[in-house]
């Protein structure tokens, strides 16, 4: 099988989209060729059978010249391949799809999220499958969802020893800086854990990406300053995915408060490191359990923080990336 993959970015340097690069390499495992159309394309070592076609956004290509390209690459691998996977872009499916129909391609949709856009709504009317993480990670109701887990690489995100600070329980929170990941809860919550132990220190991994981030950023800060954690609490700024299992091993505890709805790959990569996971999010339901955003609750599961390998065998059985990739081709 030749396939042809459309996705926003490859660049294995990439702290947010730096794990497709694995899954790109997954896929030329499984197929015969795979050309990869991107928007940015960064640093990448690729195997021989995939090829990769960048939009030009990473040469600051403006929008009409990426749509130019965009066409120019499609038009050029359809007649190569047997079909078409987007990787989280339901307005390119509504743009591939009549070359792709014209060439008697299918049109396939990755999609963890839960918005229902209208461009989702109308992608599902394109795609012969949408394929997501769970239930809770498309929430359209179409007989086309195909929920498969997810992709988490077991080789990389596995427990590893570490040094650790013995004075200090060290907690993690990773993920962009959005409101949706609802910092401020985590910030509330190291306010109420210092009253009860001087000793503890919470680490913020993520970036913000545009403007409104910035300012929900700053609002953090001011916040931190108010509350008097600055000793407490610490922005790191992104980590690369080959940096984040050694976060993952320094550190004791998860915190997660998302609101996104969907299944956080954060959460599941920590879990296959055997990192203990305090989660507010309903998406977990029936894989972890779900804390009420109760500072106090969540005071009370801190005192539990030796390594849990029950929590990687649910990575290993149910979000390993090699089986997903498997469920995907066999699908196409």
């Amino acid at each position: 099988m030749n396939l042809l993959i459309l996705t926003q970015k490859v660049d294995k340097e990439d702290d947010n989209l730096g794990f497709f690069h694995r899954w790109l390499e997954k896929f030329a495992e499984k197929t015969d060729n795979v050309f990869v159309v991107a928007n940015f394309v960064g640093e990448h070592n690729l195997p021989a059978n995939v090829q990769v076609f960048s939009l030009g956004k990473e040469k600051k290509v403006g929008r009409i010249g990426r749509y130019i390209n965009f066409y120019k690459y499609l038009l050029s691998t359809l007649p190569k391949t047997d079909a078409v996977f987007v990787h989280m872009i339901p307005a390119w499916v509504i743009l591939a799809w009549l070359p792709a129909f014209i060439f008697r391609k299918r049109l396939y949709l990755w999609y963890t999220h839960k918005s229902v856009t209208p461009l989702l709504r109308i992608a599902e009317k394109l795609v012969t499958k949408i394929f997501t993480a769970s239930p809770e990670s498309c929430r359209l109701n179409s007989s086309k969802i195909v929920v498969t887990g997810h992709g988490i690489d077991i080789e990389h995100f596995k427990p590893k020893d570490f040094s650790k600070n013995q004075t200090a329980v060290r907690l993690l929170g990773v993920g962009r800086i959005t409101p949706s990941k609802d910092y401020e809860f985590l910030i509330e919550t190291i306010a109420i854990l210092i009253k009860k132990s001087r000793g503890i220190i919470l680490d913020i991994i993520g970036a913000p990406i545009t403007p409104a981030d910035l300012v929900y950023k700053k609002n953090l800060e001011n916040l931190i300053q108010q509350k008097g954690l600055r000793q407490n609490i610490s922005f790191l700024g992104a980590k690369t995915y080959d940096e984040m299992p050694d976060v993952y091993s320094s550190h004791d505890l998860l915190l997660h408060a998302s609101e996104t709805g969907s299944i956080d790959k954060a959460v599941l990569e920590a879990m296959a490191c055997g990192l203990p996971v305090v989660t507010t999010s309903e998406a977990f339901r029936g894989m972890l359990e779900v804390v009420p955003k109760d500072a106090n609750l969540i005071a009370e599961r801190i005192t539990h923080l030796n390594r849990d390998m029950s929590l990687r065998k649910i990575i290993v059985e149910n979000h390993d990336l090699d089986n997903l990739v498997e469920k995907i081709v066999k699908k196409l």
